[in-house]
């Protein structure tokens, strides 16, 4: 994948996969993405077969799912990213549920089901920090971005985006305080 994909490329490359299922634009899509979305799932603490078999699963959902993108409502690395954390959530509600279930058979115990409150929560909960992220600054938005559906190291997105690393620092950590800011309650 050449160094030089820009968000707006990418949108492009996830539209062709959507429009025409163009496999030249999902193969330069995987190329980029696979060891983004590798990272991303070692980080939330997957083995790394796991880890793989993940990405495998994920960037599959993204190629089915293509048609649905919408640039006007979020870029191509949100998107995929957003895929690829329900995907996590969904594999790791699998896995507890068939845990939960051998445990049951093996204790004779009944196991209890998550508790709908807290699923209601979790989903405000995100619904309050996406709408808390989209209030911020565009080029804050950008770094946060970058740094964590990227994965990008601060001097990675400052030679990216052309900016001394001071720069995307401080802008880091004025997203960080807003986003504080406007979700204290959360972490109460």
């Amino acid at each position: 994948m050449p160094p030089e994909q820009t968000p707006e490329s990418l949108c492009d490359l996830l539209r062709a996969v959507g429009v025409d299922q163009d496999k030249a634009a999902f193969a330069e899509l995987f190329a980029f993405f696979a060891p983004r979305l590798k990272s991303f799932y070692l980080r939330g603490g997957a083995a790394n077969a796991t880890a793989e078999e993940m990405v495998q699963e994920t960037l599959l959902l993204v190629w089915r799912k293509a048609a649905m993108f919408d640039a006007s409502l979020a870029g191509a690395s949100t998107w995929i990213f957003a895929i690829a954390r329900n995907h996590r959530i969904d594999r790791f509600r699998r896995e507890r549920r068939f845990t939960q279930l051998e445990d049951h058979m093996l204790d004779a115990e009944v196991a209890e089901d998550p508790k709908g409150d807290e699923t209601v929560y979790a989903a405000q909960t995100e619904t309050r920090l996406h709408n808390a992220i989209q209030e911020l600054p565009p080029q804050q938005v950008e770094v946060l971005q970058l740094s964590f559906f990227e994965n990008r190291s601060h001097s990675e997105i400052a030679s990216h985006l052309k900016l001394p690393i001071g720069t995307v620092k401080s802008r880091l950590r004025l997203a960080f305080g807003k986003l504080r800011a406007g979700l204290e309650d959360i972490w109460e």
